[in-house]
């Protein structure tokens, strides 16, 4: 059952977001400011996502673009949970917690969950074309 795959394929994603917030905060967080280095690494990981993505459907196509649109939607709903689920978990203010995604104030993360609804998709809309 291929959606296994790709339910477990989301942990990975876990690790790199991971990574990618560590090399933020360790390397040019300081010299960019928190503003433009929270988007910096958005980015950053947004071209991450993309090339795990497009590597995983290398290995393992989606068979329909509802499959795809599915995968993403749910990698979309566990990142959520993940993130607003831990923060709770340590205390922090939804306040704090939706801080990330006011993108009127230059905050671009929501991009992320957007991407990882919609990027599955898209890829198997590239590759089966």
């Amino acid at each position: 059952m291929q959606w296994k795959i790709y339910l477990l394929a989301w942990f990975p994603m876990l690790v790199i977001a991971i990574i990618n917030g560590s090399i933020r905060d360790f390397v040019y967080k300081k010299p960019l400011g928190a503003l433009r280095a929270q988007q910096v690494s958005t980015f950053s990981l947004l071209l991450l996502f993309a090339l795990y993505m497009n590597a995983l459907i290398q290995k393992y196509p989606f068979r329909s673009g509802k499959e795809a649109l599915l995968t993403g939607f749910t990698w979309m709903l566990m990142t959520l949970a993940f993130e607003f689920g831990f923060g709770r978990w340590r205390g922090k203010p939804w306040s704090e917690l939706l801080e990330d995604y006011q993108i009127f104030e230059g905050r671009l993360w929501i991009l992320i969950p957007v991407f990882l609804c919609i990027g599955p998709y898209l890829l198997y809309r590239l590759k089966s074309s």
